[in-house]
């Protein structure tokens, strides 16, 4: 204040004891350490707007300078403050600066809705200068942040997210596809493929990886791998998916690439690590899947990035319900729950409460169980989220079967399949069609059941999907025996059974070992 005033000393004094006096403002501690603050911001507002705008444009740019001058420390601990007063002053450069600032500390403390209001405001300073490069490239800058940040505070696959990133990447080209903007095809990717836009995603992720080798640039690498993998997984073509999400592995240094986190929202490496576990998995190798999305979740507790915390918690429980490991479920979901109130991230904030559902109706409680699968399924939708949704109506399905509603569970898993083949979401194409057959089996239509586990079965041997195979397979023996054809049944299970040399404390192989030895195999 005495940095900004013409005051003498004395007359500054008398004047705020004559503020303070009237009530409109409030003093704390003593001069010269004291704080001032008005008793309303209606008050504030009203001294405000007393000032003519060229005066009251001075007065904010004193008081910039002032705390740049006084108090360094601020331009670190709170840039938004500067990047207020310098809007107010109509200093657009510097308020642009101090924005973009405000919202990477933001966004690095994890202050999610923060950060996308910082950069939003960047943005609308931005929009005041002439369209010059250099307005361009702090434009990507705020862009490429202000993507990352909505990824997490509105969901990957929501308008405003994908419309941002949009427009960072028409900037990114414009400005000749600068290497260190590469989390920008990254988070575009993410958009798309979050909606099940599958092939626009795999010319994303390949464009990412041809660039990346052109310049053999390691970050580039390792998202490209990441996202090949990422869209290769649920078309159903597994091997590829886990060869990409491998080299992804293999590539990423956590000195290197620790900070990718914070520019693209989530950790790659927790990506790959999550989604070769579900690879692992469809390919017969549950052990490895689950110690890969074990790996995830250790990896993002250490990292400090509730983001991607988050997402190890909730997306590896995909995983965990495959496996049906419901004690590890159920601790994760604790602790998902915990993360989400104190962080409010949307995509979570839906899937907690879908797997919560589907604990709850494996524990009996069906009715709340089956109540909070649809919530949460709708609760997702509305976020804009496609990816999983085949999954999420097979788990309401499995609820309706377990309920003895199978014209329910019917309608479910037709509506899953119908999601299939609109957006060619293919990883678990083979279990949709088994389980259909198991319902329509009850209903007493064997021949239908046995059509639909060998389209199961045919699926599965296309993707290479063992565990599908085994699934499907012990679903046809089954049915041979209650038949009375126990040699056939015996014939079909005993070569699948030995493919697998892991994974036999899982119910999949428990089951299927069970069986063959009912039926006289070893």
């Amino acid at each position: 204040m005495r940095a900004v005033s013409d005051f003498p000393e004395d007359e500054l004094q008398t004047a705020l004891a004559r503020l303070v006096a009237s009530e409109l403002a409030f003093q704390r501690g003593t001069p010269p350490n004291a704080v001032y603050s008005f008793k309303h911001a209606l008050v504030q507002d009203a001294a405000h707007g007393s000032l003519l705008r060229s005066a009251r444009q001075q007065l904010h740019a004193q008081i910039a300078e002032a705390i740049e001058a006084q108090s360094p420390e601020t331009k670190e601990n709170q840039p938004e403050l500067l990047a207020q007063h310098y809007a107010e002053a109509g200093l657009v450069n510097e308020s642009v600066a101090y924005w973009g600032k405000a919202g990477r500390r933001s966004a690095a403390r994890s202050a999610i809705a923060e950060a996308a209001a910082q950069f939003q405001k960047g943005l609308d300073q931005l929009a005041l200068l002439a369209d010059t490069p250099e307005r361009q490239r702090q434009e990507l800058e705020l862009c490429s942040g202000l993507g990352a940040a909505l990824m997490i505070a509105r969901g990957y696959a929501a308008a405003e997210t994908g419309y941002t990133y949009a427009r960072a990447r028409e900037l990114w080209e414009q400005l000749g596809s600068p290497s260190e903007f590469l989390h920008v095809p990254w988070g575009q990717f993410f958009f798309h493929v979050n909606r099940c836009e599958f092939d626009l995603a795999q010319r994303l992720a390949a464009d990412l990886l041809r660039l990346s080798h052109q310049h053999n640039d390691s970050v580039g690498l390792v998202l490209g791998h990441t996202c090949s993998g990422r869209t290769l997984m649920p078309v159903g073509r597994f091997a590829s998916a886990r060869s990409h999400l491998e080299q992804a592995l293999a590539l990423y240094d956590p000195i290197r690439h620790g900070a990718l986190a914070h520019a693209t929202g989530i950790d790659p490496r927790a990506a790959s690590q999550l989604n070769l576990g579900i690879v692992l998995f469809c390919l017969g190798f549950p052990d490895q899947a689950v110690a890969s999305n074990r790996a995830a979740v250790d990896a993002t507790r250490r990292f400090a990035h509730p983001p991607s915390l988050a997402l190890s918690l909730g997306f590896g429980a995909i995983l965990l319900s495959l496996v049906g490991d419901d004690a590890v479920l159920g601790e994760r979901l604790d602790e998902l729950a915990a993360l989400v109130a104190e962080h409010d991230i949307p995509v979570y904030r839906a899937t907690g409460p879908i797997f919560r559902g589907w604990v709850k109706v494996k524990n009996g409680d069906v009715t709340e169980g089956m109540a909070l699968l649809r919530d949460g399924a709708t609760a997702y939708r509305a976020i804009g989220q496609e990816a999983w949704m085949p999954f999420f109506v097979a788990l309401q399905a499995a609820a309706c079967e377990m309920a003895g509603q199978i014209e329910e569970g019917l309608t479910l898993l037709e509506e899953a399949l119908q999601i299939v083949e609109r957006t060619g979401e293919r990883w678990l194409e083979a279990e949709l069609h088994r389980q259909k057959g198991q319902l329509l089996l009850q209903q007493g239509h064997p021949a239908a059941a046995e059509e639909l586990y060998r389209k199961a079965l045919r699926i599965a041997r296309e993707q290479e999907a063992k565990l599908w195979e085994l699934r499907a397979v012990a679903s046809l023996a089954r049915l041979r025996r209650d038949q009375g054809r126990r040699a056939e049944a015996r014939e079909l299970l005993a070569p699948v059974y030995s493919w697998f040399t892991e994974g036999f404390a899982t119910p999949d192989f428990r089951e299927a070992k069970a069986l063959l030895e009912d039926l006289g195999g070893s």
